[in-house]
Parts: structure tokens; C-alpha cells; sequence
């Protein structure tokens, strides 16, 4: 199987929209209760998009596998060089590399871009196994949780913080 990574077109979004729903629905790795509908997602991609942020596709055998993004973890300016970074892929394609495909790309492209760390904050930890044995693959630390932050399917949930520097991460001073 061949993983594909190239930047996410408009065209995507119903196929984005699916994969974002089901993992609203079914998983607490989001915090949203109810799932997006196309133009709301359309809207959230062209606003990173339109702001210079990586927003990735990841295809196999032509079909949607998963997507990538990265925005600002924060939006006061000393946060400017930092991102939190979001991976989401569909069911059918869990734990067959999709995942490690695009998180690698999202940091090279987030590298390129200037960028100088990157968060993962992963909702409801004891669950997300599969998410934090990615990041930590590719060079994330557990730096923190936060516990019972979120009320969803009837239960307090916590986030885990992971972090990862990109390039010379605090080595030396942003451009």
C-alpha cells in the first residue's frame, strides 16, 4: 500500500467532512459534540490555508485516507512560531501508516514554513493509544495533563500535552 501526501484541495472536504464526523461521533479524540457540516469545514480549512498554515491530504489507491493540519496553538503574537497539530484519519485506514505519512509531512512542511515547535494535545488519553505512540515515533514528549477538562459520552475527559521541536526549535532566535 501506497500512502500519497500532497496539500488538501476544496475537493476534499466531503471526504474530510465524513472522516472528521465519524471521529466526533464515535471517539473523544475531538471535543466538539456535534460534527461539522461541509461548509463549516470549508471554512476552517480556507482560514488556515489563507494564513500560510500546512493543510495536508493523505490518498491511497485515489481514495481519502486521513487529512493533516496545523494552526497556531495559541493566538497572542509570543505564539507565533508555535502549532498544534491535528491528524485525523478514516476508520478503514487506521494503524497502516496513514497517520505516520502525514504527521511527518505536517512537521517537514511546518519546518520549512519557520515554524519552531509543535503541541499534540490529545483529548482523553487512556484512550488514544494509537495517537500518542504516533507522536511520540516521530520525536513528541509528554510535557503535561490536564484532567477533566472536557464532559463528553457522559464523562469528564483529560488532555494529554506533547510537545516537538521544529528545526532549531529554542536553539537560536526566530527569523
Amino acid at each position: 500500500m501506497t500512502v500519497s501526501i500532497r496539500p488538501a484541495k476544496a475537493s476534499d472536504i466531503a471526504a474530510i467532512t465524513r472522516i472528521y464526523a465519524h471521529a466526533v461521533e464515535h471517539s473523544s479524540s475531538s471535543f466538539e459534540l456535534t460534527p461539522p457540516d461541509q461548509a463549516e469545514m470549508a471554512l476552517r480549512m480556507d482560514g488556515l490555508v489563507s494564513k500560510g498554515f500546512p493543510y495536508l491530504a493523505a490518498e491511497v489507491d485515489g481514495v481519502l485516507a486521513g487529512y493533516a493540519y496545523a494552526g497556531l496553538y495559541r493566538t497572542r503574537p509570543a505564539y507565533r512560531f508555535t502549532l498544534e497539530d491535528s491528524v485525523y484519519i478514516a476508520p478503514d485506514m487506521h494503524r497502516r501508516g496513514v497517520g505516520r505519512a502525514l504527521l511527518v509531512a505536517l512537521i517537514d512542511t511546518s519546518e520549512a514554513r519557520g515554524f519552531r515547535q509543535m503541541i499534540a494535545v490529545i483529548g482523553d488519553s487512556p484512550r488514544q493509544a494509537g495517537s500518542i505512540g504516533l507522536h511520540e515515533a516521530v520525536g513528541f514528549q509528554r510535557v503535561g495533563v490536564l484532567q477533566d477538562v472536557g464532559y463528553k459520552f457522559g464523562g469528564w475527559r483529560d488532555t494529554l500535552l506533547m510537545q516537538r521541536a521544529l528545526g532549531a526549535g529554542a536553539a537560536t532566535a526566530p527569523r
